[in-house]
């Protein structure tokens, strides 16, 4: 058997928006994403596609563990059905945030078994040195990294700047920045992104932004977003109740626990200062600002939120154009051809 094959088609409705423009299987939970773990724990290319009817089939949104591995490994298929009924999986996008400590600290074992943390500068402060991992070209200088609550690692290429505070879990994926003074605490920054002010209990997917003052926290952020300065989030209600967050799926609110924060598709972006309210999801290619709390719900393509309008297609691939340019990228045909298709279904 040389094949495992990841199953999107009964698992990516509930996820949206980030299903929308990616396999569930390319989800960045922990620090790696769904795929790179199973590609790394068995060294061959994972597939969605079934190619041989003898290779395991697996939901998309599962999180390999070591019991699930070893059942493959030895083809026991009712071993590796029975274990894989016992892993976690991301049902709800909610489930990334909330799982993502978790799965940083398996995630630090599996990148760094039997490796060697690059030197750590004697400039930073450092608490359980031995839970802290520096890949090779990471530049960390007057830096607070507490590792004392779970691992942190810091990827190629990468910097934290000075006077940042960081507490893991906590993963900086490669290229990422950390800006002077930021507060960042059981979260994962993918690669090149650029972070700044408090960041709680989050996910950033890549290639986005977050580079000013603000709150974000219990929240999931796609790839090529952008928050404007001094957008910050409620993740709690003010009564303390559960939190509901709106399914597109199911078209109805469904109870994500007591803290949710912001759920924010690809090439969405915030105006400065703007207010997420709890729970609220964000769709692809939005343009985010208005006036007051946000809604719940800012469908694919909103242009502002007082009132809604649309986005007009060739001006939204302008401007992600534009973005993609900033971090030496350009659009490409599959993407065009996906971005016309939820356009075209908003």
């Amino acid at each position: 058997m040389n094949e495992i094959v990841l199953d999107d088609d009964s698992v990516r409705q509930d996820l949206f928006p980030f299903t929308l423009t990616r396999s569930v299987a390319d989800i960045r939970i922990g620090i790696l994403t769904i795929r790179e773990k199973w590609e790394k724990l068995f060294n061959y290319t994972i597939t969605n596609k079934l190619v041989k009817s003898s290779s395991p089939v697996l939901p998309a949104n599962i999180i390999p563990n070591n019991n699930l591995v070893n059942a493959i490994r030895e083809k026991k298929s009712d071993q590796y059905l029975i274990s894989a009924s016992d892993s976690k999986i991301i049902k709800y996008p909610w489930h990334i945030f909330q799982l993502n400590g978790e799965i940083i600290k398996t995630d630090f074992i599996l990148i760094t078994k039997g490796r060697k943390s690059e030197p750590v500068s004697s400039t930073n402060t450092l608490i359980n040195r031995e839970n802290i991992f520096i890949e090779k070209g990471a530049k960390v200088e007057y830096a607070f990294l507490n590792a004392s609550g779970g691992p942190i690692y810091i990827g190629q290429n990468t910097e934290v700047m000075e006077g940042a505070m960081i507490r893991g879990p906590f993963a900086l994926c490669e290229g990422s920045v950390v800006k002077m003074g930021s507060k960042i605490y059981g979260s994962t920054i993918g690669p090149y992104s650029i972070v700044g002010g408090e960041i709680k209990n989050s996910i950033i997917f890549g290639y986005s932004n977050k580079a000013h003052d603000g709150y974000l926290g219990d929240s999931v952020i796609g790839e090529w977003c952008n928050l404007g300065a001094g957008s910050s989030n409620s993740n709690i209600k003010n009564s303390g109740g559960e939190v509901s967050v709106w399914n597109q799926y199911s078209k109805e609110y469904v109870p994500a626990g007591l803290k949710c924060g912001l759920l924010m598709g690809d090439y969405s972006r915030s105006s400065i200062n703007t207010p997420f309210n709890t729970g609220t999801v964000v769709g692809v290619c939005c343009n985010v600002f208005g006036e007051g709390l946000t809604p719940k719900y800012i469908p694919d393509f909103s242009w502002g939120y007082t009132p809604f309008s649309k986005y007009r297609f060739e001006n939204a691939i302008r401007d992600i154009t534009n973005w993609k340019k900033l971090k030496n990228q350009s659009i490409d045909d599959m993407e065009l051809r996906t971005l016309k298709h939820i356009f075209e279904q908003s």
